[in-house]
């Protein structure tokens, strides 16, 4: 198995989305509250000066008893008031507008920046995942590993790498085409998925070749997970098929690189493949020869 190098994954060509920063999206919800309390402010300070007015125009006409006066200024008082309400209206309908403007460009603000958050969850899925089986691919497998290595290195913890390689599938793709071939691949990832921890890392390497980093994981449970992925059967045009895989583990010595773990773990592997013990993926009625760990 050659050692794991690097991959590039380059974004698929796509328009690229305005880009807004979130604080400048919150200070512009800053600045839309901040004229909304002016605006209902404003309100409050105008209904209180018409009151003022009104009562300043007023209040001396009832103080004289005079109908004639009396009469002049609440004329005066009238017209004075009609003549705020106008002003007032068109302040408030100005600031309204405003307001609306402001909560469009927010929104779209929002909308932008849901569509920049979505096209980086698919970029991160191009570069990060296997596009067939959603498992982690070789280059984030290789940054996870050196991550756990200098964990392991940090806290004196035990830390697992377990490599595995199906048997047969190129058989299964020569007599079933490579939908079968897939369909294996998709499965043995699934079930593998299923057999590891939440803290573990499943890991497909390329081709036939998978990797899993167990980190404080004792032998025993290496062995559990394996247990868990014994007895593997797949379907494929009405054909039933068991799987069997080849599979190697090692522990990591303090000190060594990445590159020396999996060259251990690479040499366990094929010692495993070539003491026989597990065979290639064969139709389900055909006898399979059974084999321990």
């Amino acid at each position: 198995m050659p050692d794991i190098h690097a991959q590039s994954s380059a974004p698929p060509d796509r328009q690229a989305a305005p880009h807004f920063e979130p604080e400048q999206i919150r200070e512009h919800l800053h600045h839309l509250d901040r004229r909304q309390w002016w605006l209902w402010s404003t309100t409050v300070a105008v209904i209180l000066l018409l009151t003022l007015a009104v009562a300043s125009f007023a209040f001396p006409a009832l103080l004289n008893r005079d109908d004639a006066t009396y009469s002049f200024y609440l004329n005066q008082a009238v017209r004075a008031l009609v003549g705020l309400v106008l002003v007032f209206s068109v302040y408030l309908i100005y600031q309204q507008v405003q307001l609306s403007r402001l909560r469009l460009e927010v929104a779209d603000q929002m909308h932008s920046l849901a569509k920049v958050e979505t096209l980086a969850s698919e970029v991160y899925k191009l570069a990060a995942l296997d596009q067939l089986t959603g498992l982690y691919n070789r280059r984030s497998g290789e940054q996870r590993l050196a991550q756990e290595i200098s964990r392991a290195q940090r806290h004196g913890r035990p830390l697992t790498v377990l490599l595995m390689d199906l048997d047969g599938l190129k058989q299964i793709n020569d007599r079933h085409g490579h939908a079968a071939g897939d369909a294996v691949l998709k499965g043995f990832a699934d079930r593998l998925q299923r057999a590891i921890r939440g803290s573990d890392l499943a890991v497909r390497l390329g081709g036939d070749e998978f990797m899993a980093l167990l980190p404080e994981c004792r032998a025993e449970e290496v062995k559990h997970v394996l247990g868990r992925l014994e007895g593997l059967e797949f379907e494929f045009d009405d054909e039933k098929m068991r799987l069997q895989y080849s599979r190697g583990w090692t522990d990591y010595a303090v000190g060594e690189t990445p590159q020396e773990l999996l060259k251990r773990a690479d040499t366990a592997l094929y010692e495993n493949k070539r003491a026989g013990k597990r065979k290639m993926v064969t139709a389900l009625q055909t006898p399979v020869a059974q084999s321990t760990i």
